[in-house]
């Protein structure tokens, strides 16, 4: 064999150990292509859940959560998170995952309300949620829950409220007819016909300020700040809380002293500030022993938010429990119930006091022992002297060391 045929021969063969090597590879390549590698086993969100659906469940306000076939959560919105609803990539709560294993074998459309216990609190406290489970596609299901806590408190509030106040409104509407007859029965006795007349007028007056402080925490109980604030005089606030309680506590011997610092300006309704102050004033007299003493007084202090106007109201009186301190804000909450029929209260005062204190900015505190008195602290923005006033004092920015606080 000569040499240019064994050279030949040499790259024929090399030629064919080639191809085979090629053709090996590629379909090496082929079957390792169709094998699924980890990566390709997980399901990708924008591919598994329909066109739009993304997009539509990220503006929901309601908690989302989609299921796959496996119950493995394929896409869950923060909100069904901050809930609790999704654990560990998992529906953590077995009721609806019973509805969603129901609703993929039928296709049916479920609904429910549950109490699910809230995270983190420790305290037993329920959270009402209405959740409801529908097809989606032919292999994935939503589920929609919605928070329906507060809602509910709001419905048990208004409940109350109603109750309450039918329960009030009855009072003083009942003894006005039962008196009006005992005046017709004594329409021969002059002296039994005062007497029972002097009664009728004492509870219409009641129903009148029951109804009048229902008028105003109407207008006062949405918390929503005021738009049309103007700077209010805190001397006036107090000179007219004051006067309004005078003849009650002259007729106690109560004394009443206004001090603190001067010259002071809230940002206000002034209406509304002076039936939350002559509230705290009326309060601090009805529930003080006579020959006793009230005092009022601002002063200024700073805050992170700007400075803020502090106005309190101390008394001498019987105080208030501690347990009681934390609902005495609420509408018609009484701590005693027949002190307040005694002095004619009617449980709603201090409620439009808190709502009066948060629609302007500011809130309301309270400091008290029992046997020594108690102390009602009104805290609002502070505002400038403004710096015409229609020529009164009251538009002076600096006026004279002593003026005088206002009648």
């Amino acid at each position: 064999m000569d040499v240019n045929a064994a050279v030949a021969a040499a790259a024929a063969i090399a030629g064919a150990c080639t191809g085979v090597v090629a053709t090996l590879a590629f379909r090496w390549s082929e079957r390792d292509q169709a094998r699924p590698t980890r990566s390709s086993m997980r399901p990708d969100i924008n591919a598994v859940l329909p066109p739009g659906v993304d997009t539509v469940l990220s503006v929901l306000r309601s908690s989302a959560v989609v299921l796959d076939e496996g119950d493995a959560v394929v896409k869950a919105s923060s909100a069904a998170y901050a809930l609790g609803l999704v654990r560990g990539g998992k529906l953590a709560v077995e009721p609806m995952l019973h509805m969603a294993r129901d609703t993929r074998r039928d296709g049916e459309i479920r609904q429910v309300e549950l109490d699910l216990p809230r995270r983190g609190t420790g305290r037993g406290e329920a959270l009402a949620v209405s959740a409801r489970v529908a097809p989606l596609g032919s292999r994935l299901v939503l589920l929609l829950v919605e928070d329906l806590t507060e809602a509910r408190r709001i419905e048990a509030v208004r409940r109350d409220f109603v109750a309450n106040v039918s329960h009030e409104l009855k009072t003083p509407v009942g003894a006005i007819s039962l008196l009006s007859e005992a005046v017709m029965d004594a329409a021969d006795d002059p002296e039994a016909v005062s007497r029972f007349a002097g009664r009728m007028q004492i509870e219409a007056t009641r129903l009148i300020n029951l109804v009048q402080e229902l008028i105003d925490l109407s207008r006062v109980q949405n918390d929503e700040l005021l738009e049309d604030a103007e700077p209010v005089r805190v001397d006036t606030l107090v000179a007219e809380a004051m006067d309004r309680c005078r003849h009650t506590a002259s007729a106690k011997q109560i004394t009443m002293a206004a001090g603190g610092t001067s010259d002071l300006f809230v940002w206000g309704h002034r209406g509304q500030l002076a039936a939350a102050l002559g509230n705290l004033v009326e309060n601090a007299v009805n529930y003080s022993p006579a020959r006793t003493r009230v005092g009022i007084a601002a002063r200024k202090v700073a805050a992170p938010g700007g400075d803020m106007i502090e106005v309190a109201v101390t008394d001498q009186g019987i105080g208030i429990p501690e347990k009681d301190r934390e609902r005495i804000f609420e509408r018609f909450y009484r701590v005693d119930p027949a002190r307040s029929r005694a002095t004619g209260g009617t449980g709603l005062g201090l409620a439009i006091v808190k709502h009066v204190a948060a629609s302007h900015g500011g809130e309301v505190s309270v400091w008290s022992s029992e046997g020594q008195g108690s102390t009602f602290t009104l805290r609002l923005p502070e505002a400038a002297a403004p710096s015409s006033h229609h020529g009164s004092s009251a538009g002076r920015a600096a006026p004279a060391p002593g003026h005088p606080t206002p009648a």
